[in-house]
């Protein structure tokens, strides 16, 4: 017998998601109201259930976010399944400081860069999962260094503190105006001149590049092969628990098909967007508009052979770096069933009016 469903629960990254603007926009919570499910973030919860952004372990949990966590997370045996996949240009660069004749990849080569060390959660096994500034900026130099034909070999990495400390962005939601999160990025340690290179990423590092006058030495974005900028975001998973599948599976189907329309409107009024990215990444006006210029490409999920393909480029990616505690089939994880049923959903003609 299947369980009540009265609290239906998401968890997003400090990044653009159709789950963070549907939920901006009121249409999550108008979807489920009449059915007197409420809809619930972890972000506007405590410490306690905020862990569960990184396990996984509440079975009415619906996660987009970076794919480093639900990947260590699978690899440890959690039993979720991948329901979709977007890819979203959001502004991955290699900063270095002026004069020091560094102007792209290739001038990486014999260089400092600066490698975050492993995270210091409270839970050790959580620890290689969530090193996402560490893992991140080393995918970011192996692709920026394969672009040139180089290769981590070529650059001495030079490790420098993690300093992020909630990974779960616990109480983040309630918090009327955000402060940044360039905590992430050794920046310190490139103005300093610690290290020659730093990889960052998003809209609230080019606000902080700006305040301290860093200069681009890559941007991974304006290459063109993907397979150079497969990293933390690139593609973003949207997994579910095993349990919300088998029991509530159209409660899924129907949270989907609101973030497919979501990602139909992010066109619709530009102003608004602004306003809910300003929120949902934490950046100014001006560095949300270079980021996320591309957002409406890539926003809509997807499960095509592309992108898999790249995601398995990023696991094994993981796994070779020490992130994961074992390594697992990529395709014992995926599920398209929800995503394709969310589609038929949108596309009818009651959920068209209804935008």
């Amino acid at each position: 017998m299947a369980t009540t469903l009265d609290e239906l629960w998401f968890t997003r990254c400090p990044v653009p998601t159709a789950t963070g603007i549907a939920f901006r926009l009121g249409w999550l919570t108008d979807e489920f109201a009449a059915d007197g499910i409420t809809l619930r973030t972890l972000q506007e919860s405590g410490s306690e259930l905020g862990q569960h952004h990184y396990d996984h372990r509440l079975p009415t949990l619906i996660r987009e976010g970076g794919n480093m966590l639900s990947i260590a997370a699978r690899a440890q045996g959690e039993p979720t399944r991948l329901v979709g996949l977007t890819w979203i240009e959001e502004s991955q660069l290699i900063l270095t400081r002026p004069h020091t004749g560094i102007q792209s990849a290739a001038d990486l080569k014999g260089r400092r860069l600066a490698l975050p060390g492993w995270s210091h959660n409270d839970i050790p096994s959580h620890v290689r999962g969530t090193s996402i500034a560490r893992g991140m900026s080393l995918a970011g130099y192996k692709g920026a260094l394969a672009s040139a034909g180089l290769t981590l070999d070529d650059v001495d990495l030079i490790e420098v503190p993690d300093r992020l400390r909630n990974i779960g962005g616990s109480g983040r939601d309630l918090a009327p105006r955000r402060t940044g999160l360039n905590r992430l990025w050794p920046i310190e340690a490139l103005v300093s001149g610690h290290v020659d290179a730093i990889y960052v990423k998003g809209a609230s590092a080019l606000d902080g590049a700006r305040e301290v006058g860093l200069t681009v030495a890559v941007d991974l974005d304006a290459l063109p092969d993907r397979r150079f900028r497969v990293n933390n975001g690139t593609p973003r998973p949207i997994t579910v628990h095993q349990l919300l599948l088998d029991e509530h599976f159209d409660v899924l189907v129907r949270f989907l098909a609101v973030t497919l329309r979501a990602a139909d409107w992010v066109k619709a009024e530009p102003g608004k967007l602004r306003e809910i990215l300003e929120f949902e990444t934490e950046g100014s006006p001006e560095a949300v508009d270079q980021a996320y210029r591309h957002l409406h490409e890539g926003l809509h999920p997807t499960l095509d052979a592309e992108r898999l393909t790249l995601f398995e480029q990023q696991k094994k990616f993981l796994f070779t770096h020490g992130f994961l505690d074992a390594d697992f089939a990529l395709a014992d994880w995926v599920d398209p069933r929800p995503l394709e049923a969310a589609r038929a959903l949108a596309a009818q003609p009651a959920i068209s009016e209804a935008a």
